[in-house]
């Protein structure tokens, strides 16, 4: 069982998001906040799994949350939701350690599976979400190529290949298909890179194997 918390100063939106949870077997709420500072103290308390946090919140926002648990509970996966779509705000989720990040209307379905991907350890990134990432590593320039091809640079053959199938947003299970290697495997090298690279979550390692030139 998932055991999710909803952090969202808007009572409507947070029944919203818990009536599309209680739709799936898998995954149990355990907790709801309004803002990310009582978010950060019931994780604090309880047992949570997956965090949904809106980014714009009093007191605390989703993205100073994500940062406080990235230290008090790093095992903790973290979906974004927000009704922007700025771009400063999805490279800002990333690197404060988000997994996940959609846009508030985003059909339901889509965060059951990017409550599912995070869970599992893999990133979830809306369709507009996803075209505006790529777009922004297309406009990237060479110096930030080079810095990203410098980073790459120790890693093995292997390595180097499961980077690149992060970078076309490939999951654990198509990426061990894609390679002949058990989703175990997959998981083990995902874990290395993250280490090697100095990255947070896979997400950061699909925008760097972009960077990088190692997928399209």
């Amino acid at each position: 069982m998932i055991r999710v918390l909803i952090a969202d100063d808007e009572p409507l939106m947070r029944a919203g998001i818990k009536a599309i949870l209680g739709t799936a077997d898998d995954i149990e709420l355990v907790a709801e906040a309004g803002d990310g500072r009582e978010a950060v103290q019931i994780v604090r308390e309880r047992r949570v799994d997956v965090a949904v946090l809106d980014i714009r919140m009093p007191r605390m926002d989703g993205l100073a949350c994500a940062r406080e648990l990235r230290t008090v509970a790093p095992a903790v996966r973290v979906v974004m939701l927000t009704t922007f779509g700025e771009d400063e705000n999805i490279v800002r989720a990333l690197s404060d350690g988000a997994a996940g990040f959609l846009l508030k209307d985003s059909a339901p379905e889509e965060l059951l599976r990017a409550v599912r991907a995070v869970h599992n350890g893999e990133a979830y990134l809306s369709p507009m979400v996803t075209s505006r990432v790529v777009g922004m590593v297309a406009t990237s320039g060479q110096p930030k190529r080079q810095e990203a091809q410098k980073a790459v640079a120790g890693l093995t053959e292997r390595e180097v290949e499961v980077l690149a199938l992060l970078g076309q947003g490939m999951s654990n299970a198509d990426v061990g298909a894609k390679l002949h290697m058990s989703e175990a495997t997959v998981k083990t090298y995902v874990s290395r890179l993250l280490a090697k690279l100095g990255l947070t979550n896979r997400v950061q390692a699909a925008l760097l194997a972009r960077d990088a030139g190692l997928a399209s």
